[in-house]
């Protein structure tokens, strides 16, 4: 039985991989598929949704991790290989991160019992599915002109505003990617800029939003729950390279339209499986 419960770990972390970055929600992917495969690894089912839901936010540190692999140059600040004024960009850079990220670090933690209580659900998802494949397609209908196309010439007003459209991802099924990216294009952000500031905004989120998971978790840590943990994590890492790879270079031939579909299509799909009792 365990090892069936170690096939559902990995499909969970693959599935993570994969949405966390692609702008379709990876929370909101996670909630609908854990309702399908409906992980045990407590045999208490209070002990086992205490974990499940530490868990699906936890194993997004595997995410982050192939953040910090991929784009370590850009990101460190102390690269020998760098002169003094690509160490200031550097740095200037994480602060543009940091600003960004206290809107939903503020009210992610004034909220969060609210947030996990009331909105995680499929009927949310499904909703916020819908509503934002739908603004992907307006806003790629806009045609709107980039005028921000490096991060160096991103300014802090900028990186706030992106912060604020970030407090909508606290709403399951949103995808955080998807409310920066959406956010970011529609103030003059080249889709490449959109993206990689919304990769190197997860950091702080994801690390801030894991911490909070794991303090707050009310059952300890087996042997089994803790190996099903890190191999989660590990498979979110490797299968989260590759989905960085592949979203950067699909931006670089086409637009986020085919997401808005797929997200319109998922949502009305569990919307209907909802209402039916599914």
């Amino acid at each position: 039985m365990y090892i069936l419960e170690l096939i559902k770990v990995i499909v969970l972390g693959i599935v993570q991989g994969i949405t966390e970055w692609l702008p379709i929600s990876s929370t909101g992917h996670l909630i609908l598929l854990n309702n399908l495969l409906s992980l045990k690894i407590y045999s208490d089912p209070m002990m086992n949704k205490e974990f499940i839901d530490m868990f699906t936010v936890v194993i997004q540190l595997g995410s982050i991790l192939a953040v910090l692999l991929l784009y370590f140059h850009k990101l460190n600040p102390f690269s020998r290989f760098k002169n003094t004024a690509q160490k200031k960009d550097t740095i200037l850079l994480w602060v543009h991160v940091v600003i960004a990220a206290l809107p939903a670090a503020i009210v992610g933690l004034l909220f969060d019992d609210f947030i996990d209580g009331v909105l995680y659900n499929s009927l949310t998802v499904s909703i916020t599915l819908i509503v934002y494949g739908v603004l992907f397609i307006v806003v790629e209908q806009m045609n709107k002109k980039s005028t921000i196309t490096t991060l160096k010439t991103m300014s802090f007003q900028v990186a706030f505003i992106i912060g604020l459209c970030q407090m909508l991802a606290l709403i399951p099924g949103t995808s955080r990617s998807g409310a920066t990216i959406i956010g970011a294009i529609l103030i003059g952000c080249s889709r490449s800029v959109a993206a990689e500031f919304s990769f190197f905004l997860a950091i702080p989120m994801m690390f801030g939003a894991s911490l909070l998971k794991l303090v707050k978790m009310k059952v300890a840590l087996t042997l089994a729950s803790g190996f099903a943990l890190m191999l989660g994590t590990f498979v979110a890492f490797i299968v989260s390279v590759f989905a960085i790879r592949f979203l950067m270079k699909f931006i670089k031939k086409y637009d986020f339209k085919p997401f808005g579909y797929y997200r319109i299509v998922l949502g009305v799909i569990v919307l209907i499986s909802y209402f039916l009792g599914g």
